[in-house]
């Protein structure tokens, strides 16, 4: 998929009705505790998170981060640019914003052609609202200090790629889950992130299809 290629099937996708949680269901943990489908529970707090796609020599690639491990929330884990939704902001203002705090992304740089499904993460209590831009070229990135580990630019085949899917079984009390994630530079995607990059990939047309959990017994 080269950069018109996916220009055209992002606005497409933007014309049509959203995969909604359809799509978020494909790399959501199974059971996802405390959350239902489509739901914005009243006393969350709002977030914007960023999804860029910008055009490389290998194709289109979008950024994510991995979070400071000495965070207290969520250290480690792979998720999108983005946080909190600041009073008199607009999601867009706020996506962009993040973006510039956490990886240097410059706001004029982006052109934003729409957003996804919210998405409601019970553990954080946010509904965070994917926003997607588009960069003309590579934009020059630098981690945020304490709060950025290491930025991942993957590219969209390596997302869409069924070897980079995977499942695994995690024990929580006393029930199993089932956890879909991807496979990214030796870092594991999953939860909201990867529920988010799943309703993504299905409006561009690949949705994903993650492995069966490994039997156990």
């Amino acid at each position: 998929m080269d950069w018109n290629e996916l220009q055209q099937r992002l606005r497409r996708g933007f014309e049509a009705p959203l995969p909604g949680p359809e799509g978020q269901l494909r790399l959501s943990p199974r059971p996802r505790r405390g959350w239902q489908p489509g739901a914005r529970p009243e006393g969350c707090r709002r977030g914007a998170g960023l999804v860029l796609v910008y055009p490389s020599l290998d194709g289109p690639r979008t950024v994510l981060t991995v979070r400071d491990h000495g965070l207290p929330h969520h250290p480690g884990q792979v998720s999108l640019p983005g946080g909190a939704v600041e009073d008199g902001e607009s999601l867009t203002e706020a996506a962009l914003r993040e973006a510039h705090e956490e990886v240097g992304l410059e706001p004029d740089e982006v052109e934003i052609v729409g957003e996804l499904s919210p998405l409601h993460i019970p553990v954080s209590k946010f509904v965070l609202h994917p926003v997607v831009g588009l960069a003309a070229e590579r934009p020059e990135f630098h981690p945020e200090e304490g709060e950025v580990a290491r930025i991942l630019e993957v590219p969209l085949e390596v997302l869409r790629d069924p070897e980079t899917l995977g499942v695994e079984t995690r024990e929580h009390g006393d029930r199993s889950v089932e956890v879909p994630y991807l496979e990214i530079a030796d870092e594991r995607v999953w939860g909201a992130t990867a529920m988010i990059l799943s309703e993504f990939l299905t409006l561009l047309g690949f949705p994903p299809e993650p492995p069966e959990a490994p039997d156990r017994g």
